[in-house]
């Protein structure tokens, strides 16, 4: 009769099971399996973006037009008024505003992913997710951005009466390859300031640099023969000078510099997921 409070009292002290979720193994597969497996959070995630960024704002995602517009009016006054930069026969305003749009994009992506690992560190130490859904929902979201920017461009080309032909059907690889590039970057900076927080206060110059890199308040006709080899390798220059020969009928890139381009955005991108996968098992310590 004493058996079974015996068993009763023993119980408590039997081993628990636990439950231990770990990231699959692997960066190739394993990463583009969890990120499909919880696509639906992704969306959730880039909602919420969207939500934080303009909140509590005067006049919302008419920030996304007023910047790249504001901009393209002081590059006229400026580069062409002052220092009469070319614009390949082109009205500078659009032909800026054409650089512009690509380029905030990327640009937005690349400051934002770099500290998008750290701010979400509470989300991080309480659930699992994927954590490769944390640098690329800013690059996501700057798709909205670029998206209602570009409803002024049209207007633009309507203004200088530049019509739209057939090379517009390009236009989506251009915005793919700038998504590719800014997230092949924006995976190696969100892994480094985990590490390094010294990262997020070099990003600020490093997207300066680049922007000067790039074509964007000059054409590219301007950079000497012996650079074009190493210009190639920059992909938002590609990216700027297709947005500008399918929508403005400038010269478009040579096709090396394109395939130069392309391969330098894999190449960082496999790099860049490798290094994440790296620090992903031990980023809830380090932030």
């Amino acid at each position: 009769m004493n058996a079974a409070p015996a068993q009763a009292q023993a119980a408590p002290n039997a081993p628990r099971a636990h439950l231990v979720i770990e990231p699959v193994r692997g960066w190739t597969g394993g990463i583009f399996n969890e990120a499909w497996e919880y696509r639906e959070l992704l969306y959730f995630l880039v909602w919420r973006d969207l939500k934080v960024r303009y909140k509590q704002t005067a006049i919302g995602a008419a920030w996304a037009v007023l910047q790249p517009l504001l901009a393209a009016l002081l590059f006229t006054v400026v580069f062409s008024r002052f220092a009469g930069v070319p614009s390949d026969g082109l009205p500078y305003p659009l032909f800026a505003y054409a650089g512009l749009l690509p380029w905030q994009l990327f640009s937005y992506a690349l400051t934002e992913s770099t500290n998008s690992v750290v701010t979400h560190q509470q989300l991080i130490k309480k659930i699992f997710f994927p954590r490769i859904f944390l640098p690329l929902t800013p690059v996501l979201a700057a798709l909205v951005d670029f998206a209602v920017a570009g409803a002024v461009l049209a207007v633009l080309l309507a203004v200088f009466k530049v019509g739209v032909t057939w090379k517009v059907v390009v236009l989506p690889l251009a915005v793919a390859l700038a998504v590719l590039a800014a997230f092949s970057v924006a995976v190696w900076l969100a892994a480094a300031n985990v590490k390094y927080r010294d990262v997020r206060y070099a990003v600020p110059f490093l997207a300066q640099v680049w922007f000067f890199a790039t074509p964007i308040v000059y054409p590219s006709s301007l950079i000497p023969e012996h650079l074009r080899a190493l210009w190639a390798l920059n992909p938002m220059a590609s990216v700027v000078d297709i947005f500008r020969w399918a929508l403005l009928g400038s010269a478009p890139p040579p096709l090396a510099a394109l395939g130069a381009s392309l391969a330098a955005v894999l190449l960082l991108l496999a790099a860049g997921l490798r290094f994440f996968r790296s620090v992903e098992a031990t980023i809830a310590d380090l932030v």
